[in-house]
């Protein structure tokens, strides 16, 4: 079916356009009274994640009030260790919680490539609800988690602010660790493919965890694993968000992507000059910019803008959207990049 508004799939080919799309990482979800209102009625996140019709409600709920360029399915980086053989809760106010973890070659034995097939049908399943309803108007984007991303939490059993346990296994069983990286990195191709195969126009990596790794580490834990999928993914645009990982942004000119995402703290010309000319950069407001006055809010938008001037982007926060923030301070954004870059196109004529 031919996209309505394929704004964001020609910036992130390099094409031409006549302004700057934007979205927004965690788009669907508690910033919308419309999403609480369905979420509301559940046992929990994983009954919507894992309920398709509710989780494709969701996913088309900022394109409908928020007015975004695309739509991004609602769904979650851990239902890749699940689909595993690693099930994971979600407890409230607290985060993810994996009742087992990995910590030795045995526990490897437990866990396998997922099938996605059957252990995935209801992302899949989502996917082909959305491409229905939305019916071309925008792009859906697809996405999962990094390997390293993946690994830390399988290892660590919850969030962290350190992930010592994670970052330990580098170091005292690198062996375990190339191993388990390798089965989630086959599992999550395999994963993007049907997500693509469902309709995903692009796909995105998320790298929650990139920053607290070192350089060295990054390269040889992270890197390295995310170049495989880029390279396995040749059907749409491929976009890489490494929150944190300033230091490796050299790296990533390289790999095999059309997008790479910046975070709030990754300076735009110092980024672009590191990164190079051939790669579209996503990002980078603040997400704390939008809790500022709306004339704040439209000033640091076209400062932003203003950075990346005349060259390859897709506007977006530098991270997921903060839950407490007014959905009516998140439209000021989206109608800013809307209006400026269109109103910045028009004075390159």
């Amino acid at each position: 079916m031919e996209l309505q508004n394929d704004l964001l799939i020609r910036a992130a080919r390099g094409e031409a356009t006549e302004r700057t799309p934007v979205w927004l990482m965690r788009q669907a979800g508690r910033i919308l009274p419309e999403y609480r209102a369905v979420r509301n009625k559940l046992s929990g996140f994983i009954e919507l994640a894992t309920t398709p019709e509710l989780a494709a409600e969701v996913t088309l709920q900022p394109v409908d009030i928020l007015g975004v360029d695309a739509a991004i399915i609602f769904s979650d980086i851990l239902v890749i260790p699940e689909a595993m053989g690693l099930p994971y809760e979600m407890v409230e106010k607290k985060g993810p919680y994996f009742p087992n973890t990995i910590q030795t070659e045995d526990d490897l034995a437990k866990i396998r490539v997922a099938d996605v097939a059957s252990d995935l049908a209801y992302v899949t399943e989502a996917i082909k609800i959305v491409k229905k309803e939305l019916n071309g108007r925008v792009p859906l984007i697809g996405f999962a988690g990094a390997p390293w991303t993946i690994m830390a939490y399988m290892i660590e059993g919850g969030g962290s602010k350190t992930f010592s346990k994670a970052r330990r296994m580098l170091y005292n069983n690198p062996v375990l660790s190339d191993k388990l990286l390798q089965m989630i990195t086959e599992s999550t191709i395999q994963y993007l493919k049907a997500q693509i195969a469902a309709g995903a126009n692009i796909v995105q990596i998320f790298d929650s965890w990139a920053g607290i790794l070192s350089p060295d580490h990054y390269k040889a834990y992270s890197l390295k694993y995310i170049s495989q999928i880029c390279d396995a993914i040749d059907e749409v645009p491929v976009t890489v968000f490494a929150k944190g990982a300033f230091f490796a942004r050299q790296e990533m000119r390289h790999l095999n992507c059309e997008t790479i995402g910046l975070d709030w703290n990754m300076d735009i010309q110092n980024s672009r000059r590191l990164i190079g000319e051939q790669k579209t950069l996503q990002g980078n407001l603040d997400p704390c910019a939008l809790y500022g006055s709306p004339l704040e809010i439209e000033n640091n938008t076209k400062k932003m803008l203003q950075a990346f001037g005349n060259t390859r982007h897709i506007a977006n926060l530098g991270h997921g959207v903060y839950p407490d923030t007014d959905p009516e301070k998140v439209k000021v954004f989206i109608n800013t990049v809307k209006e400026y870059s269109a109103y910045m196109r028009s004075k390159e004529v």
